[in-house]
């Protein structure tokens, strides 16, 4: 880490409980951070320590899928503890697209535009701005001895060519920040939706996804391992869980995983 790198961390106004390592640039900072979850609970192992980097040289989303991380855009992992069955800590993955949609809601001139996609995406006029990596390691006790909680958000740089479009905050609009002052933004967020799940549950954070859900009860496309299922965009169920009603009148399915669209993909 340079020292300018050190001292901009150490400025860094971050919520009581958080504190940053930073790099100029790492393979992945989700591999970063579960190094350091592995080392113990204490000191950069602990809950809150959010490994930060300018750049990441191997960056990955959902699925091994490749994340192009040009310096410019954030790109950060959160150590969490929750001690959680991997099941409801799957919920964080919902809160963490919340952190992200008000951290771009507070920084763009027409925040209307910011939606919620699932699984746990965040678009910004139907353009996707993040990527969210959850990552976790089982406990004895059948909870989770921690999770990673990796994002990337779009702040200067955006690929121009992606299966779904994507867009950078600056694009839309946002005033000029680096990246550090978006962390502050983000942290904050994060650690607002944190405390509300540990505290209440699943509840509140499906109702705020909600309000925010891109194509809630219109049609979709969910594309699985080995199909693709067009339907109704019912509902999200109490485990986050969304609920499809197909377009050939069968019964209402419950989808754990997918990619869902809005037309169809391979028109495109």
């Amino acid at each position: 880490m340079t020292a300018s790198l050190e001292a901009e961390a150490a400025r860094l106004r971050l919520p009581p409980g958080f504190q940053v390592k930073a790099f100029d640039h790492v393979g992945s900072t989700n591999d970063e951070a579960k190094a350091l979850a592995r080392s113990g609970v204490g000191g950069f192992g602990a809950e809150g320590t959010i490994v930060w980097a300018r750049r990441q040289d191997s960056g990955r989303g959902r699925r091994g899928r490749a994340w192009t991380s040009p310096e410019g855009n954030l790109y950060c992992t959160t150590i969490l503890r929750p001690g959680r069955p991997p099941a409801e800590a799957a919920q964080i993955s919902f809160l963490a697209a919340l952190a992200i949609a008000e951290t771009a809601e507070s920084v763009l001139p027409d925040p209307g535009g910011v939606r919620c996609k699932w699984p746990n995406d965040v678009l910004v006029h139907d353009r996707k701005l993040s990527g969210i990596l959850l990552e976790s390691e089982p406990a004895a006790d059948g909870t989770v001895a921690w999770v990673v909680l990796g994002v990337g958000i779009n702040l200067r740089h955006f690929p121009a060519t992606t299966e779904y479009g994507a867009t950078a905050l600056i694009a839309e609009g946002a005033p000029a920040m680096g990246p550090g002052a978006l962390l502050e933004v983000y942290a904050g967020h994060l650690a607002t939706w944190y405390g509300r799940w540990r505290e209440h549950g699943f509840a509140p954070v499906r109702e705020a996804w909600l309000a925010r859900a891109k194509g809630l009860g219109g049609p979709i496309l969910v594309r699985l391992g080995d199909r693709t299922i067009p339907g109704t965009f019912a509902d999200l169920d109490s485990d986050g869980v969304l609920l499809l009603d197909p377009t050939d009148g069968g019964p209402r399915q419950r989808i754990a995983a997918g990619d869902v669209f809005f037309s169809d993909p391979s028109a495109a």
